[in-house]
């Protein structure tokens, strides 16, 4: 009975290998696949897509002649924003890991699990800034004022909103930076849909080089070097 037992374990533990090394595989092949190669963009507009190394933001201006994100992403619900700080970073995530990780020393099994299930909720993280400075983590790109129009409904969509019509503020302690604050979002992060998931989505959306499908900010970033 042990020998049987342990000979369809050893089965199931080389499937799983076989299946998570497949599955970066995949990520790694479709990742360098480029949507919008090269997107025709009137230089009306400047955003930006930020890494921290592992996650992607996409920033634009906290003020426009197209909208005020000031309205519904009020820097009173940061520690210390205020109308100095001209730019908003937005991205998307699991709610948990947000709200209950402060770094990865701090990550839980079942965090984890619940994240990568698809069960979980999800939260937008926004962080308002005073400067933007070009480097390999930050990358400028220009794009028209019907492009950004675009970005911006699709980021719009990503936010829950109550009856009103207005975002919805998650009251927390957690804050990863003094210009940041966290929101109710669409959606449940998984294997198949992360930060990095969203943010591609965004550029493509847009219109702007993206990937075909990438699950990490590499795939992005390598579009723009």
């Amino acid at each position: 009975m042990n020998k049987r037992f342990l000979k369809h374990a050893a089965r199931f533990s080389l499937f799983l290998i076989v299946l998570i090394g497949f599955y970066f595989l995949l990520a790694f092949c479709l990742s360098r696949i480029t949507i919008n190669a090269k997107p025709v963009n009137k230089p009306e507009v400047a955003i930006y897509i930020m890494t921290n190394g592992i996650h992607t933001d996409i920033v634009m201006p906290a003020i426009s002649n197209q909208i005020n994100w000031t309205k519904e992403i009020s820097y009173q619900n940061t520690l210390e924003a205020d109308s100095s700080y001209q730019y908003l970073a937005v991205g998307w995530g699991d709610k948990k890991f947000y709200i209950e990780t402060p770094g990865f020393e701090d990550l839980k099994l079942s965090t984890a699990l619940s994240a990568i299930s698809g069960l979980s909720t999800s939260a937008m993280h926004t962080t308002y800034y005073q400067n933007i400075s070009e480097d390999n983590d930050c990358k400028k790109i220009m794009i028209s004022r019907e492009q950004y129009k675009r970005l911006i409904d699709y980021i719009l969509n990503s936010f829950e909103k109550d009856k009103a019509g207005h975002l919805i503020y998650i009251k927390t302690t957690m804050h990863y930076d003094i210009g940041d604050a966290f929101y109710e979002a669409k959606g449940s992060y998984s294997i198949f849909k992360t930060c990095n998931t969203w943010a591609n989505a965004a550029l493509k959306a847009c219109g702007q080089k993206s990937c075909l499908w990438t699950i990490f900010d590499t795939g992005i970033f390598i579009k723009y070097r």
